[in-house]
C-alpha cells in the first residue's frame, strides 16, 4: 500500500514538473515572439535615422557646393572688373563711362540676388509648412529639401504603395492630402512626380520591368492628387527613372530602400520666374 501510495505521489510530481515546463516553455516562446518583434521594429527604426543622416549630409554637402560657387562667381566677378578697368587705361575710356558700366552691372546683380532670396523665401516657407503639418512617424519616411530653387519630397515605396505594385495604399492617404494641401496653397508652382527604383528585375503581368514600374507609380500618385485632393492636373506632371537615378549603391538593402522612392518636385513656373529675373543690362560693344 506505501509503495503504491509512492508511486502515485512520485507520478503527481513528474505530472507537475511536466505541466510547469510546459509553460515556461510556453512564456520562453512568447517572450522570444516579443523580443524578435521589437529587434524588426528597432531595426526599421535605425534604418530609416540612418537615411534621415544621410540626407542630411547630401543637404549639407549641396550647401558647401553652392557656397563654393558663388565664390568662384564673385571671383569671376572681380576678375572682369579688373580686366575692364585694365581696358579702360589702355584705351583712354573715360573713368564717368566705366563706373556707369560697373553700376549697370552691380544693378543686374543686385537684381539676381533679390530674385534668389525671394525664391528661397518662398521655398523655405512651403518646406517649414509642410514638415510641421506632418507627424513624427510620417518624417521618417518623408524626405523634404531644398536645392538650387527646387523642392523635393520625397516618399519611401513602403509607405504609398503596395508590395511590387503600383496601387496606392491606405497608409498613404493622409500623407498625400498634406502634401496636396501644400500644392494647392501655392498656386505659381508646377509639380513633377518622378518614380525611382532599385535595380532588382521585376518582371510581372502588365510590368515588364523597372521603367515600367516607376512610371507607373508616379502616374498613381498624379491621378491619386487629381482625382481623390483636386489637384489641377495642369500642373502636374509624371515620370519615371527606373533604376537609373540611385541615391547609394544598390549592394546593400540599406541602399535598395532608399533608391525605391518617388520624388514630388516643386518648381517655380518658368515662365514667371523669367518674368521675375527680366533682361540683362544692355553693355557696350
Amino acid at each position: 500500500m506505501k509503495r503504491k501510495t509512492y508511486f502515485i505521489a512520485a507520478l503527481a510530481a513528474m505530472l507537475l514538473s511536466s505541466c510547469a515546463s510546459k509553460k515556461e516553455l510556453a512564456s520562453c516562446r512568447d517572450e522570444n515572439k516579443s523580443l524578435t518583434s521589437n529587434l524588426q521594429t528597432t531595426k526599421e527604426d535605425l534604418a530609416g535615422k540612418n537615411a534621415r543622416i544621410t540626407s542630411l549630409e547630401e543637404q549639407l554637402a549641396a550647401q558647401k557646393k553652392a557656397i563654393a560657387e558663388q565664390k568662384a562667381a564673385y571671383a569671376k566677378l572681380q576678375e572682369s572688373l579688373d580686366k575692364s578697368l585694365s581696358n579702360a587705361s589702355q584705351n583712354n575710356v573715360s573713368i564717368e563711362k566705366l563706373v556707369d558700366q560697373i553700376n549697370e552691372s552691380n544693378q543686374y546683380i543686385r537684381h539676381l540676388v533679390e530674385v534668389k532670396s525671394k525664391s528661397d523665401s518662398l521655398n523655405m516657407v512651403l518646406t517649414n509648412n509642410l514638415t510641421r503639418s506632418l507627424s513624427k512617424e510620417e518624417l521618417k519616411e518623408v524626405d523634404v529639401q531644398v536645392l538650387k530653387g527646387v523642392v523635393y519630397i520625397s516618399l519611401a515605396d513602403n509607405m504609398l504603395y503596395k508590395s511590387g505594385s503600383y496601387e496606392i495604399n491606405d497608409r498613404a492617404s493622409e500623407t498625400l492630402s498634406k502634401i496636396a494641401k501644400i500644392i494647392t496653397d501655392y498656386k505659381d508652382y508646377d509639380v513633377l512626380i518622378e518614380g525611382n527604383t532599385d535595380n532588382v528585375p521585376i518582371s510581372r503581368q502588365n510590368i515588364r520591368n523597372n521603367w515600367d514600374l516607376s512610371c507607373l507609380r508616379a502616374s498613381s500618385v498624379v491621378q491619386e492628387l487629381q482625382t481623390k485632393y483636386g489637384v489641377d492636373p495642369k500642373r502636374l506632371t509624371a515620370g519615371g527613372r527606373g533604376e537609373y537615378n540611385p541615391l547609394q549603391s544598390n549592394n546593400t538593402e540599406l541602399g535598395r530602400q532608399r533608391n525605391r522612392r518617388t520624388q514630388i518636385i516643386i518648381t517655380p513656373k518658368l515662365d514667371e520666374f523669367m518674368d521675375l529675373i527680366g533682361e540683362a543690362p544692355e553693355t557696350e560693344k
